[in-house]
């Protein structure tokens, strides 16, 4: 497949991508060609990793970009892994230029709880 243009650029949840491949494949239902390869993979995937519905996972990211060191690349890999623990979450963080301290942990921590 050639890609002509981008016509937006936007992060989405595991949560969120599944409930887009969802509507595809009901769209494709009625055509007589099956699904390619690449796309059922891709299904199979999300359906496997996405841990909430669309809603819950896109109210967890806008939770979690309230607070100050959380940037929106990192809201989303925290609503798609939901780490438990504090060595989960610095796994995260890992490649970050900074690190957090055990109160900014406890926080990002309490809102994956709640989400």
């Amino acid at each position: 497949m050639i890609v002509k243009n981008v016509l937006k650029d936007e992060l989405l949840t595991i949560a969120e991508v599944n409930a887009l491949l969802k509507e595809i494949r009901e769209r494709r239902s009625g055509e007589a060609e099956e699904l390619g390869y690449e796309l059922r993979r891709a299904m199979r995937h999300a359906e496997l990793f996405s841990h909430s519905t669309p809603e819950e996972s896109r109210q967890l990211v806008e939770a979690l970009l309230a607070l100050e060191k959380v940037t929106p690349e990192i809201a989303v890999k925290i609503a798609d892994l939901r780490p438990m623990t504090r060595d989960e979450l610095r796994a995260i963080y890992a490649k970050e230029k900074f690190s957090l301290t055990e109160e900014e942990l406890d926080a990002i921590l309490d809102i994956v709880r709640r989400g």
